[in-house]
């Protein structure tokens, strides 16, 4: 689902939302989910043309959004899924 929600190939950016904060990043707490992680960008990196720039990261301290951002893109009607 991950791979299908957005565009991988293209850095910085998702839609017409530009800025680092747009980035596609995978964050790991384990290696065994950074070993799956990597597999996954590999396997579909041979389905397409351009890399794929999505980061894998370990994951550090996470701060919950305001709520007016949870649900944003289903709130605004906008809810959408890739299928590539």
């Amino acid at each position: 689902m991950f791979w299908q929600s957005h565009d991988p190939c293209t850095l910085n950016r998702q839609g017409v939302d530009i800025g680092t904060q747009y980035r596609s990043a995978i964050f790991y707490q384990s290696e065994e989910q950074k070993k799956k992680a990597v597999a996954s960008k590999q396997e579909l990196q041979k389905k397409f043309s351009n890399k794929i720039v999505t980061e894998i990261t370990k994951a550090t301290d996470f701060y919950r959004a305001e709520e007016y951002h949870q649900k944003y893109l289903e709130k605004k009607g906008l809810k959408t899924c890739r299928v590539f």
